[in-house]
């Protein structure tokens, strides 16, 4: 314990009289009594340390308060937890390794067969593809000189092939990303493409030809 009180006081006292203490956690004086400090210190446990449960608590937490990497909640996290990122949930967390995942992106074939054809079609036009710098969250095509980007949206979007959370983490995904383009007046056309189960090409052209009809329109307006 931090005592405010002398030797001699502690000696005069009486047996219910309060004695001044520090508090171990916020600093702030409080009051025990005699008979509890003596209990304490003849238990050896010496517990007369705190002004309430709620500092002797907090005294005993390692942690720190962080802010949530994606929704800026403050969060409390033992030392041991603390890693590169704070996040308050794995819904935050999923968000934010979405957006900012390097390795492990699957590209499907109706995704790979388009930017091939495009790439014939349009030798001389940028076009990114899987870009994630233009909005900090990954856009499937995306051509600068015209503002347009394509998002292909298979069955994984609409419907919980993975369950209902991952479902609403996705659209949550498609919501924020419509609204990047929108801050950065990229104009974000969304193909679904849920009905193709398997890559046909000759299915598949139905969506190439959606997207070509949008350059050619652009380009013919710029």
């Amino acid at each position: 314990m931090k005592p405010l009180y002398s030797t001699e006081e502690f000696e005069n006292s009486k047996s219910n009289d309060e004695l001044p203490c520090e508090c171990y956690n916020c600093g702030k004086t409080f009051y025990s009594s005699k008979k509890e400090i003596k209990r304490q210190i003849n238990k050896g446990t010496n517990y007369v340390k705190y002004c309430s449960n709620e500092c002797q608590i907090k005294n005993k937490m390692k942690g720190s308060y962080f802010e949530c990497k994606v929704c800026f909640k403050k969060i409390y996290r033992k030392k041991c937890e603390i890693g590169k990122n704070v996040f308050c949930g794995n819904s935050c967390s999923a968000t934010y390794n979405n957006k900012h995942k390097k390795y492990g992106n699957k590209r499907s074939k109706l995704e790979i067969w388009i930017e091939a054809e495009l790439s014939k079609k349009y030798p001389d036009l940028e076009i990114k593809y899987n870009d994630k710098n233009s909005i900090g969250s990954e856009l499937d095509i995306f051509i600068p000189s015209i503002k347009v980007a394509f998002e292909l949206n298979g069955i994984f979007h609409y419907e919980p092939i993975f369950g209902d959370k991952k479902l609403n983490q996705t659209k949550l995904n498609d919501k924020t990303k419509l609204e990047s383009c929108h801050e950065k007046k990229i104009d974000l056309c969304i193909i679904n493409t849920a009905e193709q189960k398997k890559f046909n090409q000759n299915k598949s052209k139905k969506y190439l030809d959606i997207i070509v009809d949008i350059i050619k329109s652009r380009l013919t307006i710029s």
